[in-house]
């Protein structure tokens, strides 16, 4: 098959346009080509790609990415190239989101294989140092080991130079103006935190209205450095529809970003609800032969 290709001219008109009508952006992750196909159906602009994605669709948490469980890049690579691109018409534009702090291997060959098989944009989150405690042992041994969020800045601007779409993202303010000054992505990113719901969702009881005022903090904060750059939010508290249009109402970004919300849960809700359907079947009464 051919794969559909896009330019990030056109991607970025295709934003501006949505931004400048008021027009909510949507972007979602997908850990599968069904799931990918069906969100480009249902009117996705983006199909985010990493291996927490990938994960859940094996049945596991998106943090499950942070265990040396599997190669992260080589995972995303993989079923970018031959789950997800297969799978889309080109209406939706793919994202990739790598891990900037791989060891073994070099951001621009990676950034270049990502091009050559059609994906035109990449983000630092597959996975970020973001996720680990700043204040953890864990993070201070990390960064030791010279695991840096330097590393995935670095990685966003080369990206950026090779003329791809950059979507940055960041946990807390500090990281979030960090990323933005330095970068100068194209998309900006809050995450929240984890996606609460479902079978392996963490609740930390923060309210949705706890969620917008925190993201609507770092919007504000990051609109004084670069007034341009797209803002959505992600995580935490925003687990269904309802939810995210709360937080259109109550923040000043362009749009949001669903993981579990438009994968896991759904997958498992429906998934759940129809098997049960099926195992409560019967027979009307028994064969004559065994009576």
């Amino acid at each position: 098959m051919i794969v559909a290709r896009t330019t990030r001219d056109a991607v970025m008109g295709k934003l501006r346009a949505k931004v400048a009508a008021r027009t909510p952006i949507f972007i979602a992750s997908a850990g599968s080509g069904l799931v990918a196909k069906l969100l480009e159906q249902a009117g996705v602009d983006c199909i985010n790609t990493f291996s927490g994605a990938r994960l859940r669709a094996n049945g596991m948490g998106t943090m499950a990415m942070m265990w040396p469980i599997l190669d992260s890049n080589q995972q995303t690579l993989d079923y970018t190239e031959q789950d997800i691109l297969p799978a889309l018409s080109g209406d939706a534009f793919v994202c990739a989101c790598i891990n900037a702090n791989d060891p073994l291997r070099d951001m621009r060959t990676v950034l270049q294989r990502l091009k050559d098989m059609g994906v035109v944009s990449v983000s630092n989150i597959g996975p970020s140092l973001g996720y680990v405690d700043k204040d953890s042992t864990l993070y201070r041994v990390l960064v030791r080991s010279g695991i840096t969020f330097a590393h995935e800045i670095e990685m966003l601007a080369l990206a950026a130079q090779m003329d791809m779409v950059t979507v940055a993202l960041a946990f807390d303010l500090d990281d979030s103006l960090e990323i933005v000054e330095k970068a100068r992505p194209d998309i900006f990113c809050f995450h929240a935190g984890t996606t609460r719901g479902g079978l392996v969702g963490f609740d930390s009881g923060e309210t949705i209205a706890d969620t917008a005022r925190r993201t609507e903090t770092v919007f504000a904060a990051v609109r004084q450095i670069a007034p341009a750059t797209i803002l959505v939010g992600h995580g935490a508290a925003m687990e269904t529809p309802e939810d995210v249009q709360y937080m259109l109402d109550h923040t000043s970004g362009h749009g949001f970003w669903t993981g579990s919300s438009t994968e896991r849960l759904p997958i498992e809700r429906a998934v759940s609800a129809a098997a049960r359907q099926f195992s409560s079947l019967t027979f009307k009464d028994a064969p004559e032969s065994i009576r």
